[in-house]
């Protein structure tokens, strides 16, 4: 009697689908049109469809906190919390939260013995690092009711410098490696300005879903970009130069090594100019820090202007072929330690490069195809405004649920038991959730055992609320799309994209049919039809709203 022999994985499928078997048949999620129904969707078990579901949502919150590094690896165990960072597991009893760790993993990374020998000197006389942590002993004292108590107290300046930091170093360990040499320049007064802007971005590169490629820090005999970047969306490899405007009296700058121009802008081209003469075989990312006061006028930054001028006569006198991303940054909490306004800041500019971020006057379609042709710079620039986003749990759960023993969460497809309900109560599984801000109450739907659909409120407690404003997508665990205010037509655009991204081009030329240039519509691929839909969509409202206002 004859076997039959078993196919190989990696080789054609024998359904017809041209495949390999691993993608194919040997997939148990294939989607509904697959040729073998045995392996269609609608065969997966709930239980598993609702397990995948929840993933989806939990890794959403997970990455909204953690961006798209790696994520951060912790475990319970006999009564200890571990956490591994990079080949290294660290441990105790006493970290309740994420930021308990951090300030360990700080301290031991520079060392106990040089921690207590800046203690020793006057405060004034202190490294910048340990007056920080000066300050954050006082911030802890002034929130504090007991040791050994979660509390919730509202982030200043010193919370970004000193936990910052220690976040910026634990994501470089964590991701690539931590160079020996770059603590030492930490710690090394008149290099630690240097070194701590260069964390700053490379935390934002890893959040935004970069791969980081360290320099050899000790090779003096040529000059080399900080490190190279390596997008994980597009393939692209960038070179990497980060530098910060050095200001008499701040991070350990004096008269020998700081200005004390009091123009933000003052600095800015001669540090571009030092970033373009680095050899660099690959797309150029140019991060220049101002280092100055978070003044506003109105809600834009005060130097804004004079940068923006300063890099389009910039682009007057490029040499041939010189381009390169450059981000105008400013991270001021140094100079705002107990200020809970964080006032941090940044300007993108395309440097010889026509398309990204230049003034002037685009269609929607035109704005959205120049960003997905950039997507990595925009991704960085996203990264820099959440730059204040600290991980409070080691799993990347919500708060809300990891530091409470009372909160219960409602998560669509789950089934509770309702005692409120007809006296008796009523057991029924939520199908839709939504949350009224304004009430601060959760509104869901839920269908009981015999098929009714009732309309329920939950009350929300503060932090729920909290969490639900940061992660409304994941929030009911299910990844959904609630409401959202737009702030003008770009983003009411991107918005109805992404409602209309997937439909199929039939539909949207259902929806166009009485459009006189139907037949030219016709030829265009389903993305650009989508794209074409929503903009006139967008296009129609805006008028509309412009006749309203006139009449």
């Amino acid at each position: 009697m004859s076997k039959k022999r078993k196919l190989g994985r990696n080789e054609k499928c024998t359904c017809g689908s041209g495949l390999k078997y691993k993608k194919c048949c040997d997939n148990p999620l294939r989607n509904q049109n697959s040729k073998n129904p045995k392996f269609s969707l609608q065969y997966i078990p709930t239980e598993v469809l609702k397990a995948i579901e929840r993933h989806k949502a939990n890794e959403a919150i997970r990455q909204q906190q953690q961006g798209f590094g790696k994520p951060i690896i912790a475990e319970k165990f006999n009564g200890q919390q571990l956490v591994a960072v990079g080949n290294t597991i660290y441990h105790s009893p006493k970290w309740k939260t994420f930021p308990d760790f951090l300030s360990y993993y700080l301290k031991k990374t520079l060392g106990a013995e040089w921690g207590i020998a800046e203690i020793k000197k006057p405060l004034t006389e202190r490294h910048s690092i340990m007056q920080w942590y000066e300050e954050y002993c006082h911030f802890q004292r002034q929130y504090t009711e007991k040791d050994g108590e979660l509390y919730r107290a509202p982030a200043t300046g010193v919370v970004y410098c000193y936990l910052g930091l220690a976040y910026n170093l634990y994501l470089l360990k964590h991701n690539v490696g931590l160079q020996e040499l770059l603590v030492k320049r930490l710690k090394n007064v008149g290099q630690f300005q240097g070194a701590y802007y260069e964390l700053i971005v490379a935390n934002c590169l890893i959040r935004a879903g970069f791969d980081l490629v360290l320099e050899d820090e000790t090779d003096r005999k040529s000059k080399h970009c900080e490190f190279a970047a390596i997008s994980k969306r597009t393939g692209e490899r960038y070179s990497v130069e980060a530098k910060m405007r050095s200001v008499v009296g701040i991070l350990g700058k004096d008269l020998n090594d700081g200005t004390q121009n009091s123009d933000a802008t003052s600095e800015l081209i001669k540090h571009i100019n030092a970033a373009l003469r680095k050899p660099a075989d690959d797309k150029r990312l140019i991060f220049i820090d101002l280092n100055t006061d978070p003044d506003l006028k109105g809600d834009q930054p005060t130097w804004l202007e004079r940068a923006a001028r300063k890099l389009e006569t910039k682009e007057k006198n490029l040499e041939e072929n010189q381009r390169a991303y450059v981000f105008v940054t400013n991270i001021p909490f140094h100079r705002t330690l107990r200020d809970q306004s964080t006032g941090h800041a940044a300007l993108a500019h395309g440097l010889g490069i026509d398309d990204f971020a230049k003034p002037g006057h685009y269609r929607l379609s035109e704005i959205y195809k120049q960003k997905q042709k950039h997507r990595d710079a925009h991704d960085i620039l996203s990264a820099f405004k959440t730059y204040t986003q600290l991980p409070s749990t080691f799993d990347g759960s919500l708060p809300s649920v990891a530091f409470s023993n009372h909160s219960e969460r409602i998560v669509i497809g789950e089934t509770y038991f309702f005692e409120d309900i007809d006296q008796k109560g009523v057991i029924g599984t939520v199908t839709t959730a939504t949350v009224n801000e304004i009430e601060k109450n959760i509104y869901f739907i839920i269908k009981t055992e015999d098929s009714k659909s009732l309309i329920l409120t939950k009350p929300m407690s503060d932090d729920e609320l909290i969490d639900y404003k940061n992660h409304p997508e994941g929030f009911f665990g299910s990844v959904q799309s609630p409401p959202k205010k737009t702030n003008n037509p770009y983003e009411l655009f991107e918005w109805m994209l992404n409602t209309y991204k997937n439909t199929p081009k039939e539909r949207l030329l259902e929806f166009m049919k009485e459009h006189p240039d139907l037949e030219t519509l016709k030829t265009l691929s389903q993305e650009d039809l989508a794209i074409t839909y929503c903009e006139r969509c967008v296009g129609v409202l805006l008028e509309k709203q412009k006749e309203d206002g006139n009449a």
